[in-house]
């Protein structure tokens, strides 16, 4: 069991840190989240034009249900599917306004760093028996904050991966930025007049893409000069358009064959095999150069859905040990490989595989999967059902890691479905790449 001198940090106010906190205060422990955001699920909101592909019963931790119960607060017909917006203002908005919960809220209170206090990352004497020092930038400046067990739930959402397909950004693609759109902009809505009588490419063959395409293409039925190309880097078919009617998530094989019948119906160039080196000026345009000098010339926009990596700058002085490619916990990387597993089948897990050589420090949710794009938010919240059950000192139920998933071998291929825009968050109620 975990000291009660200081409080267990939550870094994020999304599904999984609010759910983190939900577990925490349930076993009697004191949570204190801290978001970077002045609201609440920052990183929904920011795709909360999206429909998950999960209906709400996959999108609301247990614990959290109870919680909110306990106030009057009714839930949504549990087999809708949900938009991100939803979500946050039907589910996530009431539990942060809970008594028991909002005055465990800091908003516009980031993290930049995590150590111990009184050592750095090599002295090892007496290190399990020091706090964490939490160190915060507000408007006021920094400051510190000490924390018996510090669960980072901060997410991946906010660190996409660039364009290059060497995991570096693409010569000149900073210098193109403005031209840049990182994840899935709402089209149809906010974003329309960027993209409106305009050339776009998309890069990416996940999730993401899906949703940008399939709007980018309605898009086109309503506005004259507006043209789509995507381009990916893979060449088999079947991964990219994921498993369709036999998808388990009626919504992601949906979205799969929607996508299929879009790009044979000829609406959008498609460009297979394209390795993306080089951004280059044309003009008043911009071409996408491969790896093996072809071009895709006189775009305008691109939307880069190229997933996402965890930000592990502020770790640095954590001790961690990490799966080498996908940047997880060690224990963690075997059981998500996207080259082996979908999000249907990775392993229910917990406390024992998302510990770190830091005792009491936990990497949690989106976050807790580093670049694999199988992550399941119902996984998040049995993740810190796990933790917090072990930091109460409940060692037989923090082992006991259970989880009911829909079986599909879609998530391996990154891809969802539905032909209505389909979240980011989505792969069972939690992310698209």
């Amino acid at each position: 069991m975990t000291s009660t001198a200081h409080p267990i940090v939550v870094i994020g106010a999304g599904p999984v840190g609010l759910a983190a906190a939900a577990h925490l205060l349930a076993r009697g422990l004191t949570p204190l989240v801290l978001e970077a955001a002045p609201a609440v699920a920052a990183n929904m909101r920011d795709w909360g034009h999206v429909r998950v592909f999960s209906p709400w019963r996959y999108n609301i931790d247990k614990v959290a249900r109870t919680l909110l119960e306990r106030f009057g607060w009714e839930a949504p017909d549990l087999e809708e599917l949900p938009t991100g917006r939803e979500i946050v203002e039907r589910y996530l908005e009431p539990l942060a306004a809970l008594p028991d919960l909002a005055p465990r809220l800091r908003f516009n209170h980031r993290v930049v760093a995590i150590s111990r206090q009184h050592m750095d990352k090599v002295k090892t004497g007496g290190r399990d028996a020091s706090p964490f020092v939490v160190r915060v930038a507000t408007a006021e400046g920094e400051s510190e904050i000490l924390a018996d067990a510090v669960l980072d739930a901060s997410g991946t959402w906010a660190t996409p991966n660039p364009l290059g397909a060497t995991g570096l950004p693409a010569i000149a693609e900073q210098a193109h930025g403005d031209r840049i759109h990182y994840g899935i902009p709402d089209i149809l809505g906010s974003a329309r007049g960027r993209y409106a009588g305009r050339r776009t490419v998309v890069v990416g063959s996940g999730h993401s893409a899906a949703n940008a395409l399939l709007d980018l293409a309605r898009l086109a039925e309503q506005e004259p000069g507006t043209t789509v190309v995507w381009a990916v880097r893979g060449t088999d078919l079947r991964r990219i358009f994921g498993g369709g009617e036999a998808d388990a998530l009626a919504a992601r094989g949906a979205l799969g064959m929607a996508l299929r019948n879009l790009q044979a119906s000829g609406t959008l160039e498609f460009v297979t095999g394209f390795r993306v080196a080089k951004v280059v000026q044309t003009g008043g345009t911009v071409a996408l150069e491969s790896g093996d000098g072809r071009r895709i010339e006189e775009i305008d926009e691109i939307i880069a859905a190229t997933g996402q990596r965890p930000d592990l700058a502020p770790l640095r002085e954590v001790r961690l040990r990490l799966d080498p490619w996908l940047e997880c916990t060690e224990a963690l990387g075997p059981l998500i490989d996207p080259n082996l597993h979908s999000c249907g089948t990775v392993r229910p897990h917990g406390v024992r595989e998302l510990s770190h050589p830091e005792p009491g420090f936990y990497t949690v949710g989106m976050k807790s999967y580093g670049r694999a794009p199988t992550f399941l938010m119902a996984t998040g919240y049995e993740q810190v059902r796990s933790i917090a059950a072990f930091l109460a000192g409940d060692l037989e139920d923090a082992y006991d890691v259970q989880l009911d998933l829909p079986e599909t071998g879609v998530c391996s291929s990154d891809f969802h479905a539905e032909p209505l825009p389909t979240s980011p968050n989505a792969c069972c109620g939690a992310r698209v790449v």
